[in-house]
C-alpha cells in the first residue's frame, strides 16, 4: 500500500514519535527518510499492507502514523518498525528508540535534549521553566499530535520533573 502524506491520516490514526540525539539534516535526513519510506511501502501486519505515513519535524522528529481503519498494527509489525530504525541508528550514529529524554525548545527556538535526570539542574539555572515549549515524544494518536506535539512544560509529563 502506498505511503500517504501524514495530513490524510485520521484524527484516530497510532502515531509513533521517534526523536534523534542531535540534529538530522542533508544527507543524514536524507538516508533516514529514503529509509523509513522504503520499510513504509513494504510494511505489513497478518500479511495486510498497512496505509501509513511519516512526518519530520525540526531536523529531530520522525512520526510514524499508521491508519486503523484500514488495517491494524500488530505487534509483530511495531516490533519490525522498532528493529529498523535501531538499524538506522548505528548508521546515522544517533539514538532514535531510547526514553528517558525531555525535548524542548531552548532560547534559540531550536529542539534540544536533556536527560531526565539533568531536569533539575536546567530548571535551577533557569534554561527550563514551568513556560518552556516541550517537545512531547509520548502521543500516541493524530489528533494529540496535531493540537499538543510542542505545549509548555506545566502541560506535560516535564511537569512533575520540574518540582523534583
Amino acid at each position: 500500500m502506498p505511503i500517504v502524506a501524514f495530513d490524510q491520516l485520521p484524527s484516530d490514526a497510532r502515531v509513533w514519535v521517534f526523536a534523534s540525539d542531535r540534529p538530522l539534516r542533508g544527507d543524514d535526513a536524507a538516508a533516514l527518510l529514503s529509509a523509513v519510506d522504503h520499510f513504509l511501502e513494504q510494511w505489513k501486519a497478518h500479511g495486510a499492507p498497512l496505509r501509513s505515513a511519516r512526518d519530520w519535524r525540526d531536523d529531530r522528529f520522525l512520526v510514524i502514523g499508521v491508519d486503523p481503519s484500514a488495517e491494524q498494527a500488530s505487534g509483530c509489525s511495531i516490533d519490525g518498525l522498532f528493529r529498523n530504525l535501531q538499524a538506522l541508528e548505528r548508521e546515522l550514529d544517533t539514538r532514535l528508540v531510547a526514553g528517558g529524554r525531555v525535548f524542548y525548545r531552548g532560547s534559540d527556538a531550536e529542539p534540544k535534549l536533556a536527560a531526565r535526570a539533568d531536569v533539575p539542574r536546567l530548571v535551577a539555572r533557569g534554561e527550563l521553566t514551568e513556560s518552556t515549549p516541550v517537545y512531547d515524544t509520548s502521543i500516541t494518536d493524530a489528533a494529540r499530535l496535531r493540537r499538543d506535539f510542542v505545549r509548555p512544560a506545566r502541560d506535560t509529563w516535564v511537569a512533575s520533573l520540574l518540582r523534583a
